[in-house]
């Protein structure tokens, strides 16, 4: 049977773009649609604005630091209207760039929303009917607002970036990190920031210490963290929104924005027609090849829910072109990976928690708090960690968690240790570097605890 293309990528996002380009590298005919933006949920709407709303929002902190530092420095009000002009523009940028990638590669884009007729035919919203000898579904994935009065009222992570105005004061709803993280970039742009989680820690998953010292952290800059506290009924009132919680308050917020998890975006694409099956969640069902049931339909990144970080889909990019189009069939490798948070403290881990840990194996606990100096010299009260948890029968370094300024810059490196399986005597052997936060990584000698 002769096809339109040898691979038709749905979903523009940073795995499907680079599947594309790497499978056209080949000399595969390869055609990718994206009815949005290129770029996805990490370049238009997820990590690349936020991590840049992250910067802005540290500097009002770094005035207050730079004055006890001799600087004599008047603070200023924050424009958000002058930042927004800016970051849409960098935005486009990073479209026009993913767009110029795909052209260089002979990639043809239809810019249209796609689905699935059957496992070898692909329908466009602009009335067209194409085929592919493999389809490669990379749709990624969507916040969801729970089903409450009121709820439409509200915005997600989505809207964040498109207000013409900041709110004076914001209900984050929420424990996970795209909240935790939105609660600091706020509260650091001036704003009143509330936080409900109905847990009873913010960052479920993440090591029970380092989740704690983010959380007091947060509160100490001036977040309200309101624990085992969730929205009963939103209605809309003369000044904002009144919201009416489970604690028995109400209380009028300018905005609430929901963080309450995502789901994949599987809804209304053919997937059923083609036979694809879908998991609970609505996840398309793969397996260590990123194969659906249906031979020639392949799934990469969130839409399979494995592990929802932009590098990760790009590497089951790169093992799908390895596999169909290589001739090499490659696994990808979802152990150990890396991770940074980008809360107000930063936390970067990676491996086990030691809550983890311990119901695997007897574990070492090697585990420091302290203020640095740049915070002492400032008179700021933030507390940084460092926390190694190691095996006792191996001595491995099961896992790594550090909360701190840039940990996410520390993670990666320590990442690379804990990946080859370092031992915490190899940590120890590797000679401190004077005076930085990081040196403790290798100069905790004792363990605090076992478990």
């Amino acid at each position: 049977m002769t096809f339109d293309y040898d691979l038709f990528v749905i979903g523009g996002g940073s795995g499907g773009v680079r599947a594309a380009r790497v499978a056209a590298a080949t000399g595969a005919k390869v055609a990718l649609a994206e009815e949005f933006r290129m770029g996805g949920t990490c370049v238009i709407r997820g990590c690349v604005p936020k991590k840049l709303m992250v910067f802005a929002s540290g500097f009002s902190e770094m005035f207050d630091d730079a004055r006890a530092y001799g600087w004599d420095l008047t603070d200023g009000p924050f424009h958000w209207s002058r930042f927004r002009t800016k970051l849409h523009a960098e935005l486009d940028r990073l479209e026009g760039i993913y767009r110029k990638l795909l052209g260089n590669s002979d990639v043809e884009i239809y810019d249209a929303r796609a689905s699935l007729k059957d496992p070898h035919t692909v329908s466009l919203s602009t009335g067209q009917t194409v085929t592919a000898k493999h389809i490669l579904v990379a749709t990624g994935g969507r916040p969801v607002v729970p089903d409450l009065p009121g709820s439409e009222l509200g915005i997600t992570s989505n809207d964040i970036f498109l207000l013409e105005d900041m709110p004076k004061s914001i209900l984050i709803v929420g424990g996970g990190y795209i909240a935790s993280e939105f609660a600091g970039i706020l509260n650091g742009l001036g704003i009143a920031v509330t936080q409900f989680y109905r847990g009873e820690q913010i960052l479920r998953g993440f090591d029970d210490e380092a989740r704690a010292l983010v959380a007091d952290g947060m509160r100490e800059k001036g977040v309200d963290l309101k624990l085992g506290t969730n929205v009963v009924a939103m209605e809309k009132a003369d000044k904002g929104i009144l919201v009416k919680a489970t604690d028995g308050t109400e209380k009028t917020y300018d905005q609430v924005m929901f963080a309450t998890g995502r789901a994949p975006n599987t809804d209304g694409i053919g997937l059923e027609d083609a036979g694809v099956a879908l998991g609970r969640s609505g996840e398309i069902v793969v397996d260590d090849y990123s194969q659906t049931g249906i031979p020639s339909v392949y799934a990469i990144g969130d839409v399979t829910n494995r592990v929802q970080l932009t590098p990760v889909a790009i590497r089951e990019g790169m093992a799908f072109v390895e596999t169909v189009f290589k001739g090499n069939p490659t696994k990808v490798d979802h152990e150990l990976i890396p991770s940074a948070v980008f809360t107000q403290p930063e936390l970067g881990t990676i491996g086990l928690t030691e809550e983890q840990a311990r119901d695997v194996e007897p574990v070492e606990i090697y585990s420091t708090t302290f203020k640095p100096m740049n915070h002492s010299f400032a008179g700021r009260e933030d507390r940084v960690l460092m926390k190694l948890v190691v095996s006792k029968a191996t001595r491995k370094v099961l896992g790594c968690h550090i909360v701190a300024d840039h940990a996410g810059e520390m993670i990666q490196l320590a990442g690379v240790a804990v990946k080859m399986g370092a031992t915490k005597e190899d940590f120890d052997r590797t000679v401190a570097v004077h005076p930085t936060m990081a040196e403790e990584l290798v100069t905790m000698k004792e363990p605090v605890r076992s478990a």
